[in-house]
């Protein structure tokens, strides 16, 4: 194992200019020349972002609202920097390209690139302001566009990682680097062998992180949030949450997939195939050691809950009298996986299929357009899904009690249900 180190820090961490400065304090007392800081868009940056392209699918102008998060940028420099810094100048370039990029001709069929080409901006911007911030308080680093490192296959917005030419760029291209400086880097974002720009899905700087950190081999990955550590559940949502002090790569994998958001799904695997310790410490109390993820000997028995929010229900019946069998779903799960459409939760029934999937954009209208003819489709949106890990009666009673489930399913260890909210 080397001695480098990788730290991610979220879209909280860098909302505004007091928490740019708690960031250069954090490293101040950690940083190592064998440090890749990876940073996410700044604040709420990537909804305003998609608002954009929201904008432009509806034929509205965007300017506006382009403009109003140009400031939003600006004023946090304007806290940070010399108004003669050079800082300024790059934002302005950065936003001159995000509106020639937001001009190009949007369709339902290129949707996807034309989102990852307008939604790395955010990580882009941000890394900036870190990188010149960092420098300016002393601590030198260079600014490394992570889209020269980390390879990806065309699979827009979800993009799968190249991890052989990954390794090999990280070594030609970034350990040189290290060697001598630190460096300031973006997640969430990657490139394909034809130059566009790809995304690695919704939060996926955590993603990033590991895909460095196993590429480097790093001594740890260490990943800055706006809570303690990893918790039993949100404490937005419940009250009296757990603290782990420490998780098995396999459990917080487990919860991860179920749609924990205090970890990216994909960030686990590539750090327990080398036995990398993920930790997740808080940003507002940097001091507290917060949650090992490792191998750990004792499994873990409290109950953990995870909610995801914007999912829809759909319903597969079929129409010509027969059972459901292994070539309908097969020809479900064909279309869902073209769609790069993830299933949370499947059901069963001897006459048709149900999944629950998360709301995207276009999506669902092509999966109803593509396997129309073969089923009669019915679905429910915005509802809620909550999974349950290690559940009991009492806690299971208490989530059901007064809510409207369209589906519920039950294992040994593991209760999911679906409702309207």
């Amino acid at each position: 194992m080397s001695k480098t180190f990788v730290f991610k820090f979220g879209g909280a961490s860098v909302k505004d200019a007091a928490s740019i400065k708690n960031v250069s304090k954090i490293l101040l007392n950690r940083l190592r020349n064998q440090t890749v800081i990876v940073v996410s868009a700044m604040g709420k940056t990537t909804n305003a972002l998609e608002d954009l392209i929201d904008k432009k699918i509806k034929g509205e102008d965007f300017s506006p609202n382009s403009t109003i998060l140009k400031k939003y940028h600006l004023d946090i420099c304007h806290d940070l920097f010399d108004p003669n810094h050079s800082i300024f100048s790059q934002i302005e370039n950065y936003f001159l390209q995000l509106l020639r990029d937001l001009e190009k001709p949007l369709t339902k069929e290129n949707y996807d690139p034309y989102y990852d080409q307008v939604i790395a901006y955010g990580e882009l911007i941000s890394s900036r302001i870190l990188q010149e911030y960092l420098c300016q308080m002393g601590i030198y680093c260079i600014w490394q566009d992570v889209r020269e490192i980390i390879r990806t296959n065309s699979d827009f917005r979800f993009a799968k990682v190249d991890w052989e030419t990954t390794a090999l760029k990280t070594k030609k291209n970034l350990r040189p680097i290290l060697d001598k400086f630190p460096v300031v880097t973006q997640g969430f974002i990657g490139r394909d062998k034809k130059g566009n720009t790809t995304t690695l899905g919704r939060e996926g700087s955590d993603f990033t992180a590991a895909i460095l950190g196993s590429c480097l081999k790093s001594a740890s990955v260490t990943i800055w949030k706006d809570v303690e550590g990893v918790l039993n559940a949100d404490p937005k949502r419940f009250s009296n949450t757990v603290k782990f002090e420490e998780l098995d790569y396999k459990e917080a994998a487990e919860l991860t997939y179920y749609g924990a958001s205090v970890i990216h799904p994909k960030t686990i695997k590539p750090l327990a195939n080398l036995s990398i310790p993920l930790f997740v410490r808080s940003f507002n109390q940097p001091e507290k050691s917060g949650t090992i993820i490792h191998k750990v000997s004792t499994p873990n028995t409290v109950p953990c809950i995870v909610v995801k929010d914007e999912q829809i229900l759909v319903s597969f019946k079929v129409t010509d009298f027969t059972f459901i069998n292994e070539g309908h779903i097969h020809s479900i799960y064909s279309e869902l996986e073209k769609l790069k459409l993830r299933v949370n939760l499947l059901q069963t029934s001897a006459i048709s299929v149900s999944i629950v999937i998360d709301k995207q954009i276009y999506k669902l209208e092509n999966l109803i357009e593509k396997l129309g003819k073969e089923f009669e489709i019915r679905y429910n949106d915005s509802l809620q899904l909550i999974t349950v890990k290690n559940h009991n009666p009492i806690l299971m009673k208490d989530l059901m009690q007064d809510r409207e489930i369209l589906m519920e399913q039950l294992t040994r260890t593991t209760f999911q249900m679906v409702f309207k909210p």
